[in-house]
């Protein structure tokens, strides 16, 4: 099943990196976030990703175009360095297909821009590139295949921030106060599945989550794949310190090539 991955946003509050790097490219460790969530796609079998550039996408096609191998595998250098056996690899069986959708394009207009690349799919997958999870993407899949109604699904993941809702009578005055985590409070995790027919319920010019949402929730066929494990976006400053943190400590849960994660619960949901 194809990948596509939305990698050309200004990633405008991370401009302490994204003034010189594209945001899909900030790091985690030695490498950046769009290489984990393609990892993460490519443990579960799905290795043919279609990446849809914007802003700076030159950086990434350097990237890929340079790729180091043996900066996340092991291997055995002979000869002073002129001689370097692999000892395993990273993306030798992916296919990726670099397509620039534009520099102010929203999400649906760039998704509409690469429809050409997945004609004969009857199903595909998408990401928004800025957020990774542990949550078993065979069940996210088979979430939607198993509701021949639905054209589209979503995970919908608890919010990580530090907010707090407030519930409160018509004059204003406080009956709680808690933190969002603990409300009955579930938002657009960027983990998506479609199928072919979704191309009927967007136009020309439209984001996703906007109107084609809101016409597959009027015919009732969108569903959502609730997760309680782990996810997190990396939209700020502090959200990439967390996933770095988790990461140098070896608690990386979205690495699941690893042997992490998985350990969430999904709560079935039309």
């Amino acid at each position: 099943m194809k990948v596509v991955l939305f990698c050309g946003g200004m990633g405008l509050r991370l401009r302490d990196f994204s003034d010189s790097i594209p945001k899909p490219m900030v790091p985690i460790g030695y490498r950046p976030i769009l290489w984990h969530l393609m990892k993460y796609y490519a443990h579960y079998g799905h290795k043919d990703f279609i990446l849809c550039l914007g802003h700076k996408a030159d950086v990434i096609k350097e990237y890929f175009l340079n790729y180091n191998e043996a900066a996340s595998n092991d291997f055995v250098l002979r000869k002073g360095g002129h001689d370097i056996q692999l000892l395993s690899n990273d993306i030798s069986d992916w296919t990726i297909t670099f397509v620039d959708t534009g520099q102010n394009s929203n999400i649906g207009e760039r998704l509409t821009k690469i429809k050409p690349y997945l004609e004969g799919e009857e199903m595909f997958l998408a990401n928004y590139s800025d957020n990774v999870t542990d949550a078993p993407l065979p069940d996210m899949i088979e979430h939607l295949r198993s509701q021949p109604d639905k054209l589209a699904s979503c995970i919908s993941v608890r919010p990580c921030h530090t907010f707090h809702v407030w519930e409160s009578d018509e004059r204003g005055e406080v009956r709680s106060v808690r933190p969002i985590t603990d409300a009955d409070v579930f938002m657009n995790g960027g983990f998506f599945v479609f199928r072919k027919e979704f191309w009927n319920y967007i136009n020309p010019g439209e984001e996703i989550v906007n109107e084609p949402f809101a016409r597959l929730i009027a015919a009732k066929r969108l569903s959502t794949f609730k997760w309680n494990g782990f996810w997190a976006c990396m939209d700020t400053f502090k959200e990439k310190m967390t996933l770095e943190d988790l990461h140098q400590k070896g608690k990386a849960p979205w690495m699941v090539w690893n042997g992490n994660g998985g350990k969430g619960t999904h709560a079935r949901s039309a």
